[in-house]
Order: C-alpha cells, then sequence, then structure tokens
C-alpha cells in the first residue's frame, strides 16, 4: 500500500512498473518545487507529414553560427533571429520514408518500440505525464487539413487529434450539470471495471508461463496507465473553464485561415494554462493559396518548377505560422514565472520525413522559445564527413544531405527539451545524450 510520504521514485517502485508517474499537487515534491519556485514550461511542436523543400529550408552548410543569410522558407523569422536555432544533420538514424513521420517525437519505430524501456513515447506524451492532472488537458493533439500522427503513449497507443473547433470547445465550452454528473458516473464505471479486470489478471497470471506473464505485465501496465488518466481527469469535471477571449472559429475556410485560427487557439491555450503539451499538424486541401494539387504531389516535385514553387508557398507559410505564434507568445505576461510565455515555452517546426522523395536524412529543425540559447545556425557532423581529406567548408551541401544518417541522433534535441521543461532523466528514445551545443538558462 503507497503511503504518502513516499517520493517520487518509490512510487514507481512501488507500483511495480517503470512508468514516470504524474505530478499531482499533493505530492512533497511538487509542492517544494512550487514554494522553490520552479519555472512551468511548456512544449508546442508544429510538423507537417511531408517533410520541405530542403534548399529552400536550411541556411548554406558554410554559415555555421550566428552570422548566416535565413533561407527563403523560414524568412518570416528573421525578425525573431535571436529566439529562433536552426540545427542541420539530426536524424534518427533509419530509412523509411513515410513510416518516419510517427518516429519524429521519439527517435523510435513502433514496431520496434519493445526493445525500449518506455516504448516509443512520444516528446509530449512523455510531458503530459509529468505535468499530469496540472492542467486540464494533459496534452493537446491537433491537426489542420492533416491527421496528426505525432503523439504515442508509453503503451504504443496513437493520439488521436481533433480539428480547431473541437479545441476551442473544449477549452471554453462549460459542460451542462447533467454532462458533468454523467462525467463523473463514467470515472466511477471505468475504475470498477478496472478493478475487476486487474483481479482477474492476477489470478490468471499464476497460471501462465514466463513469456506469457511478461505479456501481462504489459498489459498490466496498459491498465494502470488508464486508471491513471482517469484519477487525474476526474477532479476537473466541476472546475469551471476559462472564459473565452475571442469568438469561436468558422468551419469552411481555407488552410491558411484554419491553421491562423489554430495558432491562436494554441496560444490561448498556454495563456490559460489549459495544457503544457501541444502537437499539430497542418496539410493542404486542393485551391488554397492559389494552387492546383495535392500536398504529396507537390512533394514528389523532382525539382519541377511549379511543385517546388508550390512547396515554397505552402512550408513558407508554415514557417510564418511559427513566427506568429512566437509573436503572440511573446506579447503575453507569464503569470506563472514571470517575463513573457515565450521565455517558457518551447516551440519546436520540424518533420520526421526530411522530404517528399521519402528521405528521413538530415531533419528539417527550427527550436524557438523555452529559455534556451538561440540565434544560431548549428551544423552538426555529417556522416562519413571525418573521412574526407577535403575541407568540409569546400563539401557542397548537395553532397552532405546525400551522404547517409547523421552522427549525431535528432532524439538528443528531445532529450534537452525534456530536461530543460524540468524532467531529471538522462535518455529518451533513441538519444545518445543531450545535444552538444545547445544550451539553456
Amino acid at each position: 500500500m503507497m503511503t504518502s510520504n513516499l517520493n517520487r521514485r518509490n512510487f514507481l517502485k512501488a507500483g511495480g512498473v517503470a512508468i514516470a508517474l504524474p505530478m499531482l499537487e499533493s505530492l512533497p515534491e511538487v509542492q517544494a518545487a512550487q514554494k522553490a519556485g520552479k519555472p512551468v514550461k511548456r512544449f508546442v511542436c508544429l510538423s507537417n507529414n511531408y517533410g520541405v523543400y530542403q534548399k529552400a529550408f536550411f541556411p548554406d552548410v558554410d554559415q555555421p553560427g550566428a552570422n548566416y543569410t535565413m533561407p527563403e522558407t523560414l524568412k518570416s523569422l528573421e525578425k525573431h533571429r535571436k529566439d529562433v536555432t536552426v540545427f542541420q544533420n539530426l536524424d534518427h538514424g533509419f530509412t523509411g520514408g513515410h513510416q518516419g513521420v510517427p518516429v519524429f517525437l521519439s527517435g523510435v519505430r513502433p514496431i520496434l518500440a519493445h526493445n525500449y524501456a518506455e516504448g516509443n513515447i512520444s516528446l509530449d506524451q512523455k510531458l503530459a505525464e509529468y505535468h499530469g492532472a496540472a492542467t486540464r488537458f494533459p496534452s493537446m493533439t491537433l491537426g489542420v487539413r492533416e491527421r496528426n500522427l505525432l503523439s504515442f503513449t508509453r503503451t504504443g497507443v496513437q493520439v488521436p487529434s481533433i480539428d480547431m473547433r473541437a479545441a476551442y470547445k473544449a477549452m471554453f465550452y462549460e459542460d451542462t450539470p447533467q454532462q458533468k454528473i454523467s462525467a463523473t458516473e463514467r470515472f466511477k464505471r471505468h475504475n470498477s471495471i478496472l478493478d475487476v479486470v486487474m483481479e482477474q489478471a492476477k489470478s490468471l497470471n499464476r497460471e501462465l508461463g514466463k513469456q506469457d506473464q511478461r505479456k501481462l505485465e504489459e498489459y498490466f501496465d496498459s491498465v494502470r496507465t488508464l486508471e491513471g488518466k482517469i484519477q487525474q481527469q476526474e477532479p476537473w469535471v466541476n472546475r469551471p473553464k476559462p472564459k473565452a477571449p475571442v469568438d469561436e472559429p468558422k468551419p469552411g475556410n481555407g488552410t491558411s485561415e484554419q491553421l491562423k485560427a489554430m495558432i491562436e487557439i494554441i496560444a490561448l491555450a498556454i495563456q490559460t494554462d489549459s495544457t503544457r503539451a501541444i502537437t499539430c499538424t497542418s496539410g493542404f486541401a486542393n485551391g488554397d493559396f492559389g494552387l492546383n494539387g495535392g500536398y504529396h504531389g507537390f512533394s514528389h516535385h523532382g525539382e519541377r518548377e511549379e511543385p517546388v514553387a508550390a512547396l515554397k508557398k505552402i512550408e513558407g507559410f508554415q514557417v510564418s505560422m511559427m513566427s506568429y505564434l512566437i509573436d503572440l507568445l511573446k506579447e503575453q505576461e507569464d503569470l506563472i514565472n514571470g517575463g513573457t510565455l515565450l521565455d517558457h515555452t518551447s516551440i519546436l517546426y520540424g518533420c520526421g520525413m526530411a522530404t517528399g522523395g521519402h528521405s528521413t536524412r538530415n531533419l528539417p529543425l527550427v527550436l524557438a522559445g523555452g529559455g534556451f540559447k538561440h540565434g544560431e545556425h548549428k551544423v552538426y557532423p555529417g556522416p562519413h564527413l571525418k573521412d574526407l581529406k577535403s575541407s568540409a567548408r569546400l563539401v557542397s551541401q548537395e553532397k552532405r544531405l546525400a551522404e547517409g544518417v547523421s552522427e549525431v541522433p535528432a532524439a538528443n534535441l528531445l532529450l534537452s527539451i525534456l530536461q530543460n521543461c524540468g524532467l531529471e532523466i538522462d535518455k529518451f528514445g533513441s538519444s545518445s545524450g543531450t545535444l552538444a551545443g545547445l544550451e539553456w538558462s
């Protein structure tokens, strides 16, 4: 039986599972952190499912450091140059084309998740566990004209995404008294079902062989995870929601209007402390931006002029919405931490598939805010460059991009973000350590 004086690690041992215990207000270490003024950090990931046109995205490889020319696709970030970092030569170390999309925020392929202690849990869901019931929504998984394939629980379940109207209603529409009663009854019913299932499973476990017992233990983990989520959500049923500062977004607009509205919802979610972990994937619909065609078709451009121009327009707008989110967060005071919301919010733009040509090499990655020391284009060692006799500065960007997997795992960046958010961990997914050269205050 657990007692209130157990610390976080003892809780993990007492539960018999290798999962992170959610941050609950009643835990002594949480109360101590609040008294000590430990900052509250947030994370936002903006992504797409097709990668980018890399020649317009990456600065010249000969321009590492602060004095780089902002490339065409990133032009909207010029005014935020001191608040952003552009990374080059980071990836997750495998091929697979579209299979790279769901790997972006973990570095772990779903089919190989069983080889990792935490499976293929994504960065946002790791943060959701960490913050637990501190916010109404442990995380928000959003999509604009595209499925969001980024978010996975530690048991390998893909978190479904919602559109802008559903996100707005979840944040600001107050439930009716009857809905609150129904929700409370549903929580109680789920808990009682879990109790029965667990008792039956424990009884069965004594009759199984070792291999089946391991499978059953994985099932236990899933049940415990669900039980924890139910317990976290229940107290929020009768807590009032914040008042909506803007009108509900209207459906039926083009991609540009919808993505802008979603960015404003994301900013509101952070401003109201409704959640501290958000992912948003955006796509494209035929006719938007004055273009005829589909995103997937454009992404297989073959260096043809028209699809390349279309990609620059679509991806340039996506990055401009990152810039817009930076604007919105810079304007708002952080009532919890002091400073601005951007000071304590990490915004990551990137994709798990680097290009529409199914490459997963040299992922497009830009990081803003969060208290990191920004302002540079960071070029990490490219694969096999140490074997080249010519100077790295004389190697063309095309050659570097074609040489294969990076020497530095992109998961190192993910680990750095998690540590910056307060998690005391030394490994995440396929990381080999934190990302060298990326510092935070």
